[in-house]
């Protein structure tokens, strides 16, 4: 029960951002768009191609948008930041900052402005994003430990196992099922009757119904065993014991909700 409380504890703050930002010198990967919004071309003045550069050398593995992602960071973009460069240039001087987003498109991470008085676009902007650049050389990737033992050590392993497959692929089902010989609520230790929810697999996890049929939840794999992530709904789905429990917050509080699953 500890393992699990910890476990989800971690995933909360280190995962999905709630209430606290994810580290970013855990993230393995950056992908930088081929045009940045302020711009008409696609890597136009090399200011995609500089960012990556730039962000290669703190240690992390970056991707422009055009190029083929490694194949975990295919089954789950969550492994990514995403790098904006943001024009914040006056009438006589080019400036610029470099912006950090999580998957749900929040920012973890701003650079301190960089400047530049060059007059000519192409060197203005280059030396405006290397300035920006300057105040992050302390951001630096670091793997997160795969052999530590204690409990700490094995939550941090199971986040970090990023490369491993997704065993079983599912399919995609558009339409919800009818559920025939629906049985009674089941009751737990403590005499609550827990509702009964049916998986049906969807591309990338399962969609979770009830019996009317309605669609209770959307369900996204993770790599951590037994652990989802609830979509639209900023929460998670974890096993405990006999039963599932769904955490996720609505209009800034935090619902606990427990059933029985079939899948």
């Amino acid at each position: 029960m500890k393992k699990y409380i910890f476990t989800i504890g971690f995933l909360l703050i280190s995962l999905y951002t709630f209430g606290q930002q994810k580290k970013i010198k855990n993230y393995k990967y950056i992908v930088v768009p081929e045009k940045f919004e302020f711009l008409k071309k696609a890597d136009q003045y090399q200011t995609s191609s500089l960012t990556k550069f730039l962000l290669e050398k703190n240690g992390f593995q970056v991707y422009l948008s055009s190029e083929d992602y490694p194949e975990d960071l295919q089954k789950n973009r969550c492994l990514a930041l995403f790098a904006d460069v943001v024009d914040k240039s006056s009438l006589f001087k080019i400036k610029t900052l470099i912006q950090l987003k999580d998957c749900f498109n929040k920012v973890v991470y701003t650079s301190k402005e960089g400047g530049s008085n060059i007059k000519n676009y192409k060197k203005g902007y280059q030396e405006a994003i290397r300035n920006a650049h300057k105040s992050m050389r302390n951001i630096r990737y670091v793997a997160l430990p795969e052999n530590n033992q204690n409990s700490k050590g094995e939550v941090a392993k199971k986040v970090a196992v990023i490369s491993k497959k997704v065993e079983k692929p599912v399919k995609v089902i558009s339409e919800v099922s009818p559920i025939t010989n629906q049985k009674q609520p089941i009751k737990t230790a403590s005499n609550k009757a827990l509702s009964v929810l049916y998986a049906q697999a969807k591309e990338n996890g399962f969609q979770l119904i009830n019996t009317k049929p309605e669609v209770v939840f959307l369900l996204l794999n993770t790599n951590v065993k037994e652990v989802f992530i609830i979509k639209d709904k900023n929460g998670i789905l974890y096993k405990n014991a006999n039963s599932w429990v769904a955490e996720y917050y609505k209009n800034g509080k935090l619902i606990t909700e427990e059933y029985l699953i079939k899948f």
